[in-house]
């Protein structure tokens, strides 16, 4: 029988659920159970696709092509595990199912109503994310806080779901706030009690209480907490801000979190092995040096945006022993009169994803710094395309080279629409989206960087693609394709041999990388960047 885990929040936002759930997550892997974990999000959108990055943060894509909210990178990130469409649901997907269901007459008749179809919806893909991954334990973070009108269809269908499969089989964790009023020199459990209150008001009795807290919580606190709420003092569980949030698991394991779990669900399971995750923790808390890489790029006001960027670098500089000060460069402020004084102090240049043309001119002019000062550069979906531009500007001399998405009337468009886009109007979920196949160029740096393999699979997200046509033309000047689709139709990675490090990927290698693997593009980049850094 799947046992199910669902995480809340309440008191405010932003309390760290999803690291919470990721984290429980790890640890149940590592106690050898096959582990999934979901999140459901209240707003209305149909997924994140189509949403502002300074509103919601970065877009993460699964290999299936689903375009999900940022928490899944975490998720994926400590479980290790590919997470697939059924592990980010929305409101707006939910009632979009179930209104194409009410058309096709599905509900013979019925009257269509928030309990039992929208509910029943629910639980239909918090069951369908354990079977299509074949999960031991399905952990379903809810989106929000409790009390918000959005999560109230959620909150009812999880609460249905101890009926449904027996409280044996069914966790409720709920994370809350214990606050610190400096004024007064005291934490306060009050918000705590409310919020609990609220949730019980809606048929759910946690079990387990995770408390965020700036200071640790006294066994009178805990006691207080466990008597008001109606949970065991045990199950009262302290979460304090750490220096990485790779620590997290530990200082959930010290206070027994995963036997709780297991505990309630009458599960049997050997003791979690730690011994890699906690020499992990030990590296990243005791890096020796510090690596300076520059960002250069649209959305940089809200660093969520490229958070899987920034995890990926830090994942990248754990073998050589550094540590990544990392800066966020507005690509709209930088031109040709500043560029030499913004990137000074810069190991590494990276340019990531992004769409339209606000900044492009921006991220242009730091990739022709990278290109001309040799300092190590790493372009993304984006970058890669911004990084033909460049060349094709500054080395062939087409001075209104462009991306037709930047400029349509460009007469050398070194970047167009893929052509199976060209028809397309609706804007959500159409682009190229999910893992594709990518056949390296034997000897290049791009093949290095994966260990020599063949082939690789990487996620992507992009609509428009390097046109051929300027392909054998760039070649003979020393552009090499190290990267393509496998009928050679689509470039993939493009690089420029002879340089410490300069290579750029139509796709996204952030996405597949993880703390104690770090993906071979940014892991080579940083280490071109140390040497850069060393040499100083």
């Amino acid at each position: 029988m799947t046992k199910y885990i669902f995480v809340t929040g309440g008191v405010v936002s932003s309390l760290g659920k999803g690291i919470v759930a990721a984290s429980l997550g790890r640890l149940l892997k590592n106690r050898g159970l096959n582990v999934t974990i979901q999140k459901f999000d209240p707003y209305i959108n149909v997924d994140p696709g189509t949403m502002s990055p300074y509103q919601h943060g970065e877009v993460f894509v699964t290999n299936d092509g689903t375009e999900t909210d940022l928490d899944l990178g975490h998720y994926e990130r400590f479980i290790d595990n590919d997470l697939n469409k059924y592990s980010n649901v929305t409101t707006g997907k939910i009632y979009s199912e179930v209104l194409e269901k009410e058309r096709h007459g599905d509900y013979l008749g019925a009257t269509v109503q928030v309990i039992p179809h929208i509910t029943g919806m629910i639980k239909e893909k918090i069951m369908r994310a354990g079977k299509t991954l074949n999960a031991d334990f399905v952990i379903t973070e809810i989106g929000g806080t409790v009390g918000d009108i959005e999560s109230q269809p959620f909150l009812e269908a999880i609460r249905q779901m101890k009926a449904e499969v027996g409280d044996e089989n069914v966790v409720y964790i709920h994370t809350t706030l214990v606050p610190y009023l400096h004024a007064a020199g005291e934490m306060k459990t009050k918000p705590t009690q409310h919020s609990v209150r609220e949730l019980r008001g809606l048929g759910i009795q946690p079990n387990i209480l995770v408390v965020r807290t700036e200071a640790p919580i006294t066994d009178a606190m805990r006691k207080k907490i466990a008597l008001f709420c109606d949970v065991k003092p045990e199950a009262v569980v302290e979460s304090r801000d750490v220096d990485t949030i790779y620590e997290i698991p530990l200082r959930l394991k010290a206070q027994g979190m995963d036997s709780l779990v297991l505990d309630h669900l009458h599960v049997t399971a050997p003791e979690a092995d730690m011994t890699e995750w906690s020499q992990l923790v030990t590296k990243v808390n005791s890096l020796k040096k510090t690596i300076n890489i520059s960002l250069v790029g649209k959305y940089v006001s809200l660093q969520d945006a490229y958070i899987s960027v920034a995890e990926a670098l830090k994942h990248a500089g754990y073998p050589v022993d550094a540590d990544i000060n990392l800066s966020m460069i507005d690509s709209e402020k930088v031109n040709d009169d500043n560029v030499a004084e913004i990137l000074k102090d810069a190991d590494g240049i990276l340019v990531p994803g992004g769409f339209g043309d606000r900044g492009i001119e921006g991220m242009i002019t730091a990739i022709k710094y990278a290109r001309e000062n040799d300092v190590p550069f790493l372009g993304i979906c984006l970058g890669m395309q911004m990084a033909s531009v460049e060349f094709a500007r500054d080395v062939l001399g087409y001075k209104d080279a462009n991306s037709t998405e930047m400029n349509p009337n460009t007469t050398h468009n070194i970047i167009d629409l893929m052509a199976d886009q060209a028809d397309i109007s609706d804007m959500g979920g159409t682009q190229r989206l999910g893992a594709y196949p990518c056949k390296l160029k034997a000897g290049s740096v791009a093949a290095a960087a994966y260990n020599n393999q063949d082939m690789i699979q990487e996620r992507h997200r992009h609509r428009y693609e390097f046109n051929n046509a300027y392909r054998e033309e760039m070649e003979a000047k020393g552009l090499v394709f190290a990267g393509t689709s496998p009928d050679n139709h689509l470039v993939e990675v493009i690089e420029i041999p002879n340089k410490k490090f300069f290579v750029a990927a139509q796709y996204h290698p952030e996405f597949l990388s993880r703390p104690n693997r770090p993906e071979g593009l940014f892991k080579a980049f940083v280490a071109a960047a140390n040497d850069v850094h060393d040499a100083k």
